[in-house]
């Protein structure tokens, strides 16, 4: 339990919370026919499913760590095929070993029919920007495939014990140290046609942005890997709407548009959102246009989901 950040920080009241949320949870997590009346439940058409972060296993030996991704994935792609109108799956790659990560991603992509990858926000504690894992970046974007980023806590969580911060406020603060290692690495400036969309609103940086352009501006040893400003490769993001709040999800159209918000869950865990569209459609600054593109367009078109099947599905429902 060491490799899970989520277990190593965490009191014996937060491992009692989680051991009792596993078992109230476990059909959601493993049976098809409760996951699909809950997303009728939910009124979602369409689901992109991915591995728990637990499935990550970068702590793996390289070899072992393919084969775990392999099964997950086929499994993944097994489910798809079964139910081709209600479910596109994101795999997960063996990132401990860059090599192995890109041969894996071709094979999910190519070969199984998955429309991108689940990867954290960190590989065991390093880094995403170092040099090793350029690329795997680079045939992300060769094959146009959806990186989603997905924190399991802080990798220095040793103030974030109680209180299960290391979920409340780990998990976002995870998320907000890597987007800036790869922004002031410049891989997102390396690779510019990356579709990388960020769990939880994309951490906290998004809503303090404009300190990375400060320092960008007055100081050289954060211009070494980048020239235009960082919030400007900020904006080439994705981020989902599991914000709660109705006014930070205003904030993140206001500033990053609502062409670049997709709706997401954490379905089932208790920090996910219980009815993520209504609070999509009840957000009072939005356009209808703005709702329409961030309940399904967007998602639709970084997933390559056509309009038949939307339409399809919809109507099978209606």
């Amino acid at each position: 339990m060491e490799t899970d950040l989520l277990f190593k920080f965490a009191n014996e009241a937060t491992r009692e919370v989680n051991r009792k949320q596993a078992q109230a949870i476990f059909d959601k997590l493993t049976s098809v026919e409760t996951r699909l009346a809950d997303m009728d439940n939910m009124a979602i058409d369409i689901q992109a499913v991915s591995p728990a972060p637990l499935q990550y296993y970068y702590a793996l030996e390289p070899d072992l760590g393919r084969t775990a991704a392999q099964i997950i994935n086929d499994h993944i792609a097994e489910l798809v095929d079964a139910h081709p109108d209600r479910f596109v799956g994101l795999g997960t790659v063996p990132m401990q070993e860059p090599d192995l990560a890109v041969a894996e991603l071709d094979r999910a992509v190519r070969e199984l029919g998955l429309r991108g990858v689940e990867i954290c926000t960190s590989v065991a504690g390093e880094e995403l920007s170092n040099d090793r894992f350029r690329k795997f970046f680079a045939k992300a974007e060769e094959l146009d495939t959806l990186i989603f980023m997905h924190p399991n806590g802080f990798s220095d969580g040793g103030r974030l014990n109680d209180h299960y911060f290391i979920n409340v406020i780990g998990n976002p603060l995870d998320t907000t140290v890597a987007v800036s290692h790869l922004i002031f690495g410049g891989v997102l400036d390396a690779y510019p046609r990356l579709k990388i969309c960020v769990a939880h609103g994309g951490g906290f940086l998004p809503a303090y942005s404009g300190r990375i352009d400060h320092a960008h501006a007055r100081r050289e040893d954060c211009r070494r890997r980048i020239t235009e400003k960082p919030t400007s490769y900020l904006r080439k993001l994705y981020f989902d709407t599991v914000v709660f709040t109705e006014h930070q999800l205003e904030y993140l159209v206001s500033l990053y548009g609502s062409d670049h918000i997709v709706l997401g869950t954490d379905y089932p865990y208790d920090m996910g959102m219980d009815d993520p569209v209504g609070f999509v459609e009840g957000a009072s600054a939005l356009s209808a246009a703005d709702k329409v593109a961030i309940v399904g367009g967007n998602a639709a078109r970084l997933l390559g989901i056509s309009d038949q099947v939307i339409a399809k599905t919809t109507n099978d429902r209606s």
